[in-house]
């Protein structure tokens, strides 16, 4: 098992600490219609994200999720100025502008989406681990998805073909306790997500979603097992997100108190008291930390502000490949 030592504890720190502040960012510039559309913010569940970054070999593994996807592909070692400037719809984003919030995606990394269907990346995801398998590449897939796409039958699907042809592939359930505004509770007879695994024998476990170390222990075991030809797992992150469902989300089927009460476990602050407690770094060295990440998300905004919106033109050219393209009747 990888060691969790001092420096994992410190960049833990830093990189939950500039992912929340990256997407607080992104909630500032969204209210000035700066940036558009829909917006999905990963608030409260960076414990998971960062707890399977420690798990994965990042020279070979992939990532697929679902549309709460713009720290993810950081994470992967995408500039986070390209992920900025995509939000914002300019030339220098991840897709030049063209992909937005909700599509995120760098093969260079590895990361492969970022998906506005809900549930339509795990159908992806099981292929994307087939692939690996076909071609005995020694790669393992994360598959990410909330508690509200485990509803959707291309899940079971999923699971049943990943069984019988023991992909290498992941499957982890983010599980903040709401489906847009739907409780868990509201959809399901069971409230153990994580037990779906069981109907077709895939091993499967809960595990808490708010505590990195916890998060890494349980999926490196699952990337062992499918790296070495276990075939895949089920996991339940059992998280929760501090912001909407998106920023149109005026949040009346939860309580304030709720998330008061949440968020005395926030994982942030849960990996800033084991730095504390075991003097990793004293509270003036968390203060250069919390220094340097608001100058990181600073240049990240003035990267995205002062980049170019995309010319008319690339609307033609990212769609057709052919110069020439026969039905194209006018051109610009």
């Amino acid at each position: 098992m990888k060691k969790i030592t001092k420096e994992v504890y410190l960049k833990w720190y830093k990189d939950m600490l500039f992912w929340r502040k990256f997407e607080d960012k992104l909630a500032a510039v969204y209210i000035q219609q700066k940036v558009r559309g829909f917006l999905h913010l990963y608030n409260g569940q960076e414990a998971v994200l960062a707890g399977s970054l420690h798990a994965m070999d990042l020279t070979k593994d992939r990532m697929i999720t679902a549309y709460r996807n713009h720290v993810q592909p950081i994470g992967m070692g995408v500039d986070p100025k390209r992920v900025m400037a995509e939000l914002y719809g300019k030339v220098t984003g991840t897709s030049k502008g063209m992909g937005g919030s909700m599509h995120i995606f760098s093969k260079e990394h590895r990361f492969y989406g970022g998906h506005g269907i809900v549930g339509g990346q795990i159908p992806l995801g099981a292929g994307m681990a087939f692939a690996d398998k076909y071609f005995k590449r020694d790669s393992v897939t994360l598959c990410y998805m909330g508690d509200g796409a485990v509803r959707q039958g291309s899940l079971h699907e999923s699971f049943n073909l990943a069984m019988l042809w023991q992909l290498p592939v992941v499957f982890i359930c983010e599980n903040n306790g709401y489906a847009m505004g739907t409780s868990v509770a509201r959809t399901s007879y069971s409230t153990d997500i994580y037990k779906l695994g069981l109907g077709y024998e895939m091993p499967c476990a809960p595990v808490d979603g708010m505590d990195p170390a916890i998060v890494a222990k349980e999926v490196e075991k699952a990337i062992e097992r499918a790296r070495t030809g276990g075939g895949p797992t089920f996991l339940e992150m059992k998280t929760y997100r501090y912001r909407g469902h998106s920023m149109s989300d005026a949040q009346h089927y939860r309580t304030k108190e709720e998330v008061e009460e949440y968020k005395k476990i926030d994982p942030i602050t849960q990996v800033k008291d084991v730095i504390l407690d075991k003097k990793y770094a004293t509270e003036d060295e968390i203060k250069a930390i919390d220094k340097e990440v608001k100058s990181m998300v600073a240049e990240c905004e003035k990267f995205a502000e002062e980049s170019d919106f995309p010319p008319v033109q690339q609307l033609y050219d990212m769609v057709y490949e052919q110069e020439d393209y026969p039905f194209l009747k006018h051109k610009l």
